[in-house]
């Protein structure tokens, strides 16, 4: 099994699964279409590509290594006729995650697959994007490809929070902190889960059709340094 690390970290970024025109919301996390759509982009597939159908096949979770903060970016769009006059002017409501920080971790058992993939996150196709078009992703987007399943690299890989939040936690004299972590059912054994409608059936903008997937959480310690990481339950234990 290959498994790809990638850090999502831009100062905004926006992840909605279930928005109309005039309130475009986000979730707290990134959702599993938005990334297969970032992954088919960067392979050359068009929208009702066929081939997007294996990339739901990829097994997907994701750490939250800093929440970041709601953002409502306030906007007025207009309504135009046939004529090309402006009909009407209404208000919309996009929401975003400002300065958070997430650890995608994808993962397939063709490591043949995984090595296109991961060839074409580096040099993309289409532009990525962090949830839309203007949320393009930072330098150190790519963390790297490895012979290993996703769960574990994610309880290894250290803590990527904002070096602001890292200061806070060491002069709160933190030695741990916990961070979630959100999987295809099938990757972790937890009785926390949800349904998500985040399975891509199809991305073209005249009929975007997706359908439900079992999310599962984790939560587990992760040193403010470098040490090795622990597994914890929801009660706190280890």
């Amino acid at each position: 099994m290959k498994t790809i690390l990638l850090k999502f970290s831009s100062p905004l970024q926006s992840w909605g699964t279930g928005s109309n025109f005039e309130t475009r919301e986000t979730d707290h996390h990134p959702s599993k279409a938005a990334v297969i759509g970032l992954i088919a982009g960067s392979m050359g597939y068009l929208r009702n590509d066929e081939r997007i159908k294996k990339l739901n096949k990829i097994s997907f979770a994701v750490r939250v290594d800093d929440q970041g903060n709601l953002l409502r970016d306030y906007h007025i769009a207009a309504k135009c006729n046939n004529k090309g006059g402006i009909e009407r002017n209404y208000v919309t409501n996009r929401y975003y995650l400002e300065d958070a920080v997430f650890i995608v971790a994808l993962s397939h058992e063709d490591g043949e697959f995984m090595d296109r993939v991961y060839k074409a996150l580096q040099s993309p196709y289409y532009q990525p994007f962090l949830g839309r078009r203007s949320n393009p992703p930072t330098a150190d987007f790519i963390i790297g490809i490895y012979e290993s399943e996703p769960i574990g690299l994610l309880k290894e890989y250290a803590w990527q929070a904002r070096e602001k939040r890292k200061r806070k936690a060491k002069n709160d004299e933190m030695s741990k902190v916990y961070v979630d972590i959100y999987a295809d059912s099938s990757l972790i054994k937890s009785s926390q889960e949800k349904k998500r409608k985040d399975v891509v059936i199809s991305f073209s903008q005249r009929n975007r059709q997706y359908s439900y997937r079992i999310e599962k959480r984790l939560t587990i310690e992760l040193p403010v340094g470098n040490e090795r990481s622990l597994e914890i339950d929801f009660f706190g234990q280890i």
